[in-house]
């Protein structure tokens, strides 16, 4: 069992997962993303989101564009849908899965980007 991995320590909860970072045999690398889970599944495997501004040179102005990726969802850390996680690179775990959940975040620790609202309508008499 690994008690630190990038400065993050193991989590309390022991888990029998070859593929988790902390009690397993999977190697991270120093690739970090932060996003969102909005779907979670029963096979330790996840999907997150976050989105990036991008700018369009024609328009002056700045669109938001939605990144996703399947990571892996360790026993021990358990992530559930709405979570802000911290995820990070390992070697291929699956045909679509290249991440793994290593610790998860506070929620209220950056400022999330809304949609605007819809305008007011007015009430008729």
């Amino acid at each position: 069992m690994k008690k630190q991995i990038l400065g993050i320590d193991a989590p309390e909860k022991e888990c029998t997962d070859k593929k988790c970072p902390f009690h397993g045999q999977v190697n991270v690398k120093k690739e970090l993303f932060t996003g969102k889970v909005t779907k979670k599944d029963i096979h330790h495997s996840a999907t997150i989101e976050w989105f990036r501004p991008y700018y369009v040179q024609k328009y002056e102005r700045y669109e938001l564009r939605r990144s996703r990726i399947r990571v892996h969802n360790p026993a021990c850390i358990n992530a559930e849908v709405g979570q802000e996680v911290l995820v990070a690179k390992t070697k291929p775990l699956s045909k679509t899965k290249h991440y793994v959940i290593i610790q998860m975040r506070e929620s209220g620790s950056k400022e999330e980007i809304k949609a605007p609202a819809a305008p007011k309508t007015r009430k008729q008499k």
